[in-house]
C-alpha cells in the first residue's frame, strides 16, 4: 500500500510517498513560495536525480496538482499513474477538544479543522486546504487527518487545566492542549523499544529539540503532561519563541513601545526565544555554538538558559511521574548538538545519569545509547520520523 504523506503550511507543503510494505520512501520534496513569487517545487525520487519545477503556483490546488504530476512523470517519477496512491495521511495542527485520535475525513472533520481555525490560525487554514485539495484532484481515495494534539488528548485536568476563572475553560476552551503529538508519540514509543522497556510499565520523557521545542511526559505509553500549551508559544525556550514568561510582561512592554497586544504576541512568537535572548545572534543553535565558543558572552548565557529551561522541565516530569526510566532527545538540536544533552545531562546527576561522553559525541541522528552501563537512567538519542508515524496512523485506518 502506498501512502502520500502531506505537511501543508501557510505557503509551502512537504510531502513524502511511503511503501507501507516495507515502510520504504519513494519518493519526498517539498513546494515552497506558494502564492508568493517565485513558486519552486523540490522533488526527490528515491534512486533518481532531484527534479525542480520553477512557475507560479496561486494556491495549493495548484501544488498538490504539481506534486502528483511529479510522482507520475515518466522520467523522474515513481509510480505509473495516482491511482496507485491508496490514502493520504495530513499532519494538521488543532483538534481542539474534539479529537484525540486520527480520524478519517468527512464534513464533520472539516468542521472541527475549521471551527479550530482560531487555535492554529497559520496552520489549520491551509491544513484543510490541503485536504480539499486532494479530494479535488483524488476523488474517493481516503483522507486522513493526524492531529498534532491527538497523542496529548490523554492528560488529565490537572495537566491540562489553567488557573484561570473556569468559563473561559467551558465558554472558549482554554486550557493547555500540547503540539509535537505526532513526534512525541512516534519517539516515545521508539524509546520504550529500544530501551527494552515494558510498555505497560515505563515513565519515559521525550525532549523535542528544535527550532520549536516541547518536553512530554509519557507513563506506559500514555502522555500525562507536555510544555506547550493552548498554543506552542508556552513551554521551553525556542528559536524565536519565548516560552514561559510572567503574561504581564505583554502589557508591561506593550504600554512602554506602545504597540498593541496583537504586535507583541508577534514579537514573542518570532523575534524572541535565543534569536531575541543572544541579541540577535542567531536563532541556528550552530551559530549560538560558534559564538559561544567565541567567548561571546550574550551566546553563552542564552544557552544556558535554554538548557536550564529543559532541565527544570525533566526534573518536574520526573516528579510528576513520580519516577523515571528512560530520557530521549529528538528532532533537529536534539539529536545533533551533543553539547546541549551534555549541558542539560549535567543537571541530572541527583537521577543517577551518568554521561558516556563518547558516545554522546558520536551520537549523531541515529539511535543511540548516551549514558554508562551503571547509569539509573538510560538517556538515548531517537530520531523522529512524523512522516513515517502519520504513514503509520493512516494505514492502521484504511487497511
Amino acid at each position: 500500500m502506498n501512502i502520500l504523506v502531506l505537511n501543508c503550511g501557510s505557503s509551502s507543503l512537504k510531502y513524502q510517498l511511503i511503501n507501507m510494505t516495507d515502510e520504504s520512501i519513494l519518493a519526498k520534496g517539498i513546494v515552497e513560495r506558494i502564492g508568493i513569487e517565485g513558486s519552486i517545487l523540490t522533488h526527490k525520487p528515491t534512486r533518481k536525480a532531484k527534479y525542480e519545477v520553477e512557475q507560479t503556483m496561486p494556491d495549493h490546488n495548484v501544488a498538490v496538482k504539481l506534486v502528483l504530476d511529479a510522482l507520475v512523470d515518466s522520467d523522474h517519477g515513481v509510480l505509473k499513474n495516482v491511482n496507485e496512491i491508496n490514502a493520504v495521511g495530513h499532519r494538521v495542527l488543532h483538534a481542539g477538544k474534539y479529537y484525540s485520535d486520527s480520524i478519517i475525513v468527512n464534513e464533520d472533520v472539516k468542521k472541527v479543522i475549521r471551527d479550530c481555525f482560531d487555535l492554529g490560525p497559520l496552520h489549520n487554514p491551509a491544513n484543510l486546504i490541503g485536504i480539499e485539495a486532494c479530494e479535488a484532484a483524488m476523488p474517493g481515495v481516503p483522507n486522513i487527518a493526524v492531529f498534532d494534539t491527538a497523542f496529548h488528548g490523554t492528560m488529565p485536568p490537572k495537566a491540562y487545566l489553567y488557573a484561570i476563572p473556569r468559563e473561559y475553560y467551558e465558554k472558549y476552551d482554554v486550557r493547555r492542549y500540547g503540539f509535537h503529538g505526532t513526534s512525541h508519540s512516534f519517539v516515545s514509543k521508539e524509546t520504550i523499544k529500544f530501551a527494552g522497556l515494558d510498555i505497560n510499565n515505563s515513565k519515559v520523557i521525550v525532549a523535542h529539540l528544535g527550532n520549536g521545542a516541547s518536553i512530554s511526559a509519557v507513563v506506559n505509553g500514555k502522555c500525562v503532561d507536555t510544555s506547550m500549551g493552548l498554543t506552542p508559544l508556552e513551554g521551553l525556550i525556542m528559536g524565536t519563541r519565548s516560552g514561559d514568561l510572567d503574561p504581564a510582561i505583554v502589557e508591561f512592554v506593550s504600554k512602554r513601545e506602545n504597540i498593541s497586544v496583537s504586535e507583541m504576541i508577534k514579537i514573542l512568537n518570532k523575534k524572541s526565544g535565543v534569536l531575541g535572548m543572544s541579541g540577535g545572534i542567531s536563532s541556528d543553535f550552530r551559530d549560538l555554538k560558534a559564538a559561544m565558543d567565541n567567548k561571546n558572552e550574550l551566546a553563552t548565557e542564552t544557552l544556558q538558559a535554554y538548557t536550564y529551561r529543559v532541565a527544570k522541565y525533566i526534573g518536574s516530569y520526573v516528579a510528576a511521574m513520580n519516577g523515571i526510566d528512560a530520557i530521549a532527545f529528538t528532532a533537529g538540536v536534539g539529536e545533533n548538538a551533543f553539547y546541549i544533552r551534555t549541558m542539560v545531562c549535567a543537571y541530572l546527576g541527583y537521577l543517577g545519569v551518568t554521561l558516556d561522553e563518547e558516545a554522546n559525541h558520536a551520537a549523531v541522528g541515529e539511535e543511540a545509547v548516551i549514558t554508562t552501563a551503571d547509569s539509573k537512567v538510560k538517556v538515548c538519542v531517537i530520531p523522529t520520523n512524523e512522516e513515517l508515524a502519520i504513514a503509520r496512523e493512516t494505514l492502521d485506518l484504511v487497511k
